[in-house]
């Protein structure tokens, strides 16, 4: 495969790091993290995705979520909660934490980053880190908000908790990361974005690695990358995106009839060849609409269109506005 569709998407669903804690724990503890939204409300107003990720830099302990069997953690582990699921970890499994209702979230959120919190007896402290000598554990935990529209097929392709183990191919990365909030801790210059492009690493090789342990046959977008045909029609796709596609053309290209590329672009990611190329190009459009300056029918031409009205239909139907205003929405939002 010479294209790489899982770069496109990462590249096109605007990843952003911003908000990191430096949780210092003691005795028996429980930390929970509510869902997307709510976080998104907290932490990242206006992004329309946040997901966690928990870095364990001391001890170890628990990490769960609804309709997933408790995950043991140890030093140098990864846990991360791609859909945005509510979560806890904690030192033992099947522990909640002390309901909190304090809006802590809100009002360190600003502050110079990692915010350290101690957890110590049950309470929680925002910038009273308990000493590092007495921690017993000690966790980064970290927070990426992306965007979800018009078309992000990643997150629904991973897992609600995906543990990425410390002996695992990919933990130059938790050393990065431990090294960038090092840094950070110390309040040196430009530390704040190497923590936040560090963050974008992490959430990046999680998604490679998921993507390489992929049994053969798996559904889904991610299986559907490594399936033979599939995999290469959504290259070429996203190659060439602009191009008079029909599911013959492409059928032809990857070696499969018509109705055998239909019919396994559905089984394996829920939706024909022609129902996904047009969601990439109202992506790809977006993107075009929100960093540039070209008229609407110049980004419908560049993108596959051969009329601004087939694009603005188009684009209504799956963004929920027409072009032009989506654009001069995303601009006074920032």
């Amino acid at each position: 495969m010479s294209h790489d569709p899982l770069s496109d998407v990462l590249r096109s669903v605007r990843l952003r790091g911003a908000v990191f804690y430096y949780v210092s724990f003691g005795d028996e503890w429980a930390a929970e993290t509510p869902a997307s939204p709510e976080l998104a409300r907290a932490l990242m107003p206006g992004a329309e995705h946040v997901l966690a990720y928990h870095l364990i830099l001391r001890g170890g302990g628990w990490a769960a979520t609804d309709g997933e069997a408790p995950v043991r953690l140890v030093e140098g582990d990864i846990v991360m909660f791609p859909r945005g699921n509510s979560h806890v970890i904690s030192s033992a499994p099947g522990m909640h934490a002390q309901e909190d209702a304090s809006d802590w979230r809100v009002t360190t959120r600003d502050e110079p980053k990692p915010i350290t919190v101690a957890y110590h007896r049950g309470v929680l402290r925002p910038g009273a880190p308990l000493p590092a000598e007495e921690a017993r554990s000690v966790v980064v935990c970290g927070f990426i908000a992306c965007d979800m529209k018009p078309f992000n097929p990643l997150i629904a392709a991973l897992p609600r908790l995906l543990h990425l183990g410390a002996g695992g191919v990919g933990a130059w990365v938790a050393h990065l990361l431990d090294q960038a909030v090092a840094e950070s801790r110390e309040n040196r210059s430009g530390s704040a974005l190497v923590l936040e492009r560090v963050s974008e690493v992490v959430f990046v090789d999680a998604a490679r690695r998921y993507l390489e342990s992929l049994p053969e046959g798996a559904t889904g977008w991610l299986g559907a990358l490594r399936d033979r045909h599939v995999g290469r029609a959504i290259a070429l796709l996203h190659e060439r995106p602009a191009a008079d596609w029909s599911v013959d053309d492409l059928g032809r290209q990857v070696g499969l009839s018509r109705s055998a590329l239909h019919e396994r672009f559905v089984e394996l990611i829920g939706q024909p060849p022609m129902q996904y190329l047009t969601n990439w190009r109202i992506q790809l459009g977006a993107g075009l609409l929100r960093h540039g300056d070209a008229k609407v029918a110049a980004v419908a031409q560049e993108v596959g269109y051969e009329s601004e009205a087939a694009f603005a239909r188009a684009f209504k139907r799956l963004v929920g506005q027409p072009p032009a205003a989506w654009r001069r929405a995303q601009r006074a939002g920032g």
